[in-house]
């Protein structure tokens, strides 16, 4: 019996001073420990999305073409006919200096250069992702907080538009990072989106340039709902240089509804 009991305590012995399992390191966390340099990552896009792999990025692509596009870095590609573009992934460059990332690069497509000097982190999930970029534009003060917010568009099954309102109402963010929230918000807008930027757009507690760019998305949306938001802007927004701009972009649709506005306006006596 003694001898069982020794064997029982010296297997338990064993088990307790076993190392337990090793935690999984968050995205975050493996881009804070990379060394200064480059960092690359990859994840998931969107159904809708596609690139080149170097400077274009669209996000209506079909047949095989590029469709309304953004220049995200230097390129020489510029027809407005068919590209090479490839339905993902989005792949992310940063810079990380002393555990920062200082900047940050988006492409569609494409694949890393062989031998280019960076540490590869992989695939990362489009979720984690996304949170490692909302945080960094939440906590940036610098280049990559603004170039943090667009990438958060492209990912696959991921719902960015409330996150990226929330954004657009954060004090403690940067104007740019407001900015490029309000600006993706807008395109990535559905009816309940549209509501929200036009309730940014009756915030007096916001900057007025936040303000602005809530107006301009509104004109980016389908006529069915960004005219009628532009419009009841233009009539009852209390700052006038807010509804200055609703007349402005108002003016640049054509729309019939508009031009009835201005001729209203215009003829009131």
């Amino acid at each position: 019996m003694t001898r069982a009991l020794l064997a029982l305590a010296a297997a338990l012995g064993t088990a307790l001073s076993a190392p337990g399992p090793v935690l999984t390191q968050t995205l975050a966390q493996r881009i804070a420990r990379a060394p200064d340099g480059a960092v690359h990552l990859t994840f998931a896009a969107r159904e809708g999305v596609c690139g080149n792999g170097a400077g274009v990025i669209s996000l209506d692509c079909a047949n095989s073409s590029c469709g309304r596009r953004r220049m995200t870095v230097t390129s020489d590609w510029e027809s407005d006919g068919p590209c090479a573009c490839e339905s993902g992934p989005v792949r992310l460059a940063l810079q990380v200096t002393g555990g920062r990332v200082t900047r940050l690069r988006t492409y569609v497509g494409g694949s890393w250069r062989p031998g280019t000097a960076a540490t590869d982190l992989g695939v990362a999930g489009a979720a984690e992702a996304v949170r490692f970029l909302l945080d960094l534009a939440r906590a940036g003060d610098g280049p990559a907080a603004g170039e943090a917010v667009f990438p958060t568009t492209l990912a696959d099954s991921v719902t960015v538009w409330p996150d990226l309102v929330r954004l657009a109402r954060d004090a403690a963010a940067t104007r740019r990072v407001r900015e490029q929230a309000v600006f993706w918000l807008g395109q990535a807008a559905g009816e309940a989106a549209v509501k929200d930027l036009t309730d940014m757009v009756g915030d007096d507690s916001l900057d007025r340039d936040v303000r602005g760019h809530a107006v301009f998305a509104l004109s980016q949306q389908p006529r069915d709902v960004g005219v009628p938001a532009l419009i009841q802007i233009a009539r009852t927004n209390r700052n006038p240089d807010v509804r200055k701009k609703a007349f402005f972009w108002l003016g640049q649709t054509g729309d019939p509804r508009a031009v009835a506005l201005f001729e209203e306006v215009l003829t009131k006596p």
